[in-house]
């Protein structure tokens, strides 16, 4: 399937008419030549504020000298934001699982208040002009409208946290609007989905500590995110909460069997408490069997290059196990890779279909169906491992807008989708931490 960049769109000529049949509400079977539908596309991802809950980051590209004004290998800068038309990019405040030790409570804490920083710069001296952190739904409008891109920041792995609940509060005061209490490896303050494989628990779901972190949570206004933590842990975190929680990048379990998706039950839990789940395009989590069938030459190709590079290759477990400073170098590695692998990609003949844009919105699609698109929102895990044929980066951020209103979906829905029911939902996270704020 081809997908097109938006400098492309306008030099865009059909030669031929589309019956399309939208599945929309309440609209009608309509041709369009795919100059209109694609013009129509565009009006609507002008129109609406598209917000990504999940783009992870390398302080390394956060300098004087390197730094996301730039045209760099990773998937979001400002330049790719603006092309493909992404407004809104929650930056990830994400350390990696170590032990359960003072020395490793620290060295998180370090990791975590690098990134916070690394972020901090970029709004305040990088590009002022360009970017500003939004802290609220109003700012996000406010900032949008002024023509400005829009930095968020999350927060993947309340390991950081350590032993003191305190640090919940210099999170929040540090601009984090939500919060994973675990990654991959049981953390001190929930276990991770990541039990299923050995189906050995550390605390059966949610520990004491962590049942204080979400009443801290809850005080001061930050989301509690569930894509990481295990099925028992979600389950305890909704009985816990008294706000709605999100899932910030995961996608329907029935469509791909993997921990990190969200199954049947978890959804209705979620459904049921007012949250929203971020639809992720992530390839192995969209189609396993078109991610395997395709993955075994895309990894071959990455391995060459890898050693043309002088770089050994590495799964990703292998990576997820290297300490931060290594891991943030071999990312560095594998964003150049990515840019000469997908140039290699196109040369090649007989290729096994890539994951895509339409994957992606089967997703969509069947979340809405199972919970209501007032539930049902989108994000990338660029720079972590996300992105797909037609959306491999921010650059291509329209092919998704133009896959929904082919699909039928309206104006308000897609604005729904893009930013709408996020922004809800941290809306009344933050109106139950004023009430609880009032109350103590």
């Amino acid at each position: 399937m081809a997908y097109l960049k938006p400098p492309v769109l306008k030099y865009f000529v059909t030669a031929f008419v589309a019956i399309l049949t939208l599945i929309g509400c309440n609209q009608k079977e309509t041709t369009m030549t795919d100059e209109q539908l694609i013009a129509k596309a565009q009006g609507i991802h002008e129109r609406v504020i598209t917000l990504d809950t999940h783009c992870d980051i390398n302080v390394r590209n956060f300098t004087d000298t390197i730094n996301y004004t730039q045209e760099l290998d990773n998937q979001v800068t400002l330049p790719k934001m603006k092309e493909g038309g992404l407004d809104v990019a929650w930056f990830i405040v994400y350390t990696g699982q170590d032990s359960l030790t003072e020395s490793g409570y620290a060295g998180a804490y370090e990791n975590a208040i690098s990134k916070f920083e690394a972020i901090h710069r970029l709004v305040s001296d990088y590009a002022p002009d360009q970017i500003e952190l939004a802290l609220t739904s109003d700012d996000v409008r406010r900032i949008q409208k002024a023509g400005k891109k829009v930095a968020m920041i999350g927060i993947e792995n309340g390991y950081p946290v350590g032993l003191d609940v305190g640090n919940v509060k210099k999170f929040y005061d540090m601009g984090g609007r939500y919060m994973s209490l675990s990654h991959n490896g049981h953390s001190q303050l929930c276990d991770s989905n990541t039990g299923e494989a050995d189906n050995v628990w550390l605390h059966n779901g949610v520990s004491e500590l962590g049942k204080e972190v979400i009443a801290e949570m809850n005080k001061w206004g930050m989301m509690i995110d569930v894509s990481h933590p295990s099925k028992e842990s979600m389950r305890q975190m909704i009985e816990l909460t008294k706000a709605p929680i999100i899932a910030s990048h995961s996608s329907a379990r029935a469509l791909c069997d993997h921990s990190r998706n969200l199954d049947d039950e978890q959804l209705e839990w979620l459904k049921n408490n007012g949250g929203v789940v971020q639809t992720v395009a992530f390839k192995s989590y969209l189609n396993t069997q078109k991610y395997e069938a395709r993955v075994d030459v895309e990894t071959e190709i990455a391995k060459q290059i890898a050693d043309s590079m002088g770089v050994k290759w590495l799964e990703r477990a292998e990576v997820m196990a290297l300490s931060t400073i290594e891991r943030n170098e071999y990312f560095a590695f594998y964003g150049t890779m990515n840019t000469i692998r997908k140039k290699k990609l196109e040369k090649e003949l007989n290729l096994p279909p890539a994951v895509n844009v339409s994957d992606f919105v089967d997703h969509i699609d069947y979340l809405i169906e199972k919970i209501g698109i007032d539930h049902v929102g989108i994000s990338s895990d660029f720079d972590g491992g996300g992105g797909i044929d037609g959306w491999e980066d921010a650059s291509e951020t329209f092919n998704v807008t133009l896959e929904l209103v082919k699909r039928g979906y309206t104006e308000a829905q897609i604005e729904q989708l893009w930013s709408g029911n996020l922004l809800r939902v941290l809306d009344e996270v933050q109106e139950v931490a004023k009430e609880l704020q009032g109350a103590s």
